[in-house]
């Protein structure tokens, strides 16, 4: 059985996914969240196995919460369903761990179909996004991705930060950070926000290039002391 959230500001579309999809076989609906914050509320309290979940929401947006739920239970899919194809909300959400990306009209077989193949490890992405996507994969393939950072900024780095930086560029997440280093999840927060203020870097994917760009995340951590 699919344990499958709904997270939508829009009652009625709560309603009709619920009604529609409740009636399968292998899907079971175990709850309905209206904003951003009962969405990532809800997700800790039921661990469902599949999210939909729509971009634009009161209180929190739905990046934000794909972000703060795969960083925290990255087992756990997200299917964005939303009536916006903007680039800047399909990169964010496929950055951030979407495992699909749909456009509210498909019909109900293909969400369900949808549902079933996320749940399963795969992904499915609207084939109008999936051309903005190739696009944008094509785009960075061509540029000159190397980020310049300050050389006299790099001595600012404790040893906690310079970890962090590789373990960044090794794609753990935050949890995943605390439970290696032994520091509270707001411990890492804090050191991630010192590193880009240190280096001035815009983002985590930015620290994550440096690291690779530099060498840092195929360095054995033990090197690095205590």
């Amino acid at each position: 059985m699919i344990r499958v959230l709904i997270a939508d500001d829009q009652e009625l579309i709560r309603q009709s996914l619920e009604i529609m999809l409740k009636n399968k076989p292998d899907i079971e609906i175990v709850g309905l969240a209206e904003n951003g914050r009962e969405a990532v509320r809800l997700t800790k309290k039921l661990l469902p196995d599949v999210i939909l979940m729509d971009i634009r929401m009161p209180e929190m947006d739905g990046v934000q919460c794909i972000q703060i739920i795969k960083e925290n239970y990255a087992n756990i899919k997200i299917i964005v369903l939303t009536t916006f194809d903007d680039d800047e909300y399909v990169f964010n959400a496929l950055k951030h761990g979407a495992s699909g990306y749909l456009l509210k009209g498909i019909s109900i077989d293909e969400l369900t179909e949808a549902i079933r193949t996320v749940a399963s490890g795969g992904a499915l992405i609207n084939p109008n996004i999936a051309m903005k996507v190739f696009k944008q994969f094509s785009q960075m393939a061509k540029a000159d991705y190397t980020l310049k950072v300050d050389e006299a900024s790099l001595n600012e780095l404790n040893k906690n930060e310079i970890k962090i930086i590789q373990l960044v560029g090794m794609g753990l997440s935050n949890k995943e950070i605390t439970e290696k280093l032994k520091f509270s999840e707001g411990t890492i927060r804090n050191y991630i926000s010192s590193i880009l203020n240190k280096l001035d870097l815009r983002d985590r994917t930015q620290i994550a290039i440096y690291s690779v760009q530099t060498g840092l995340a195929m360095k054995n951590i033990e090197d690095f002391g205590g």
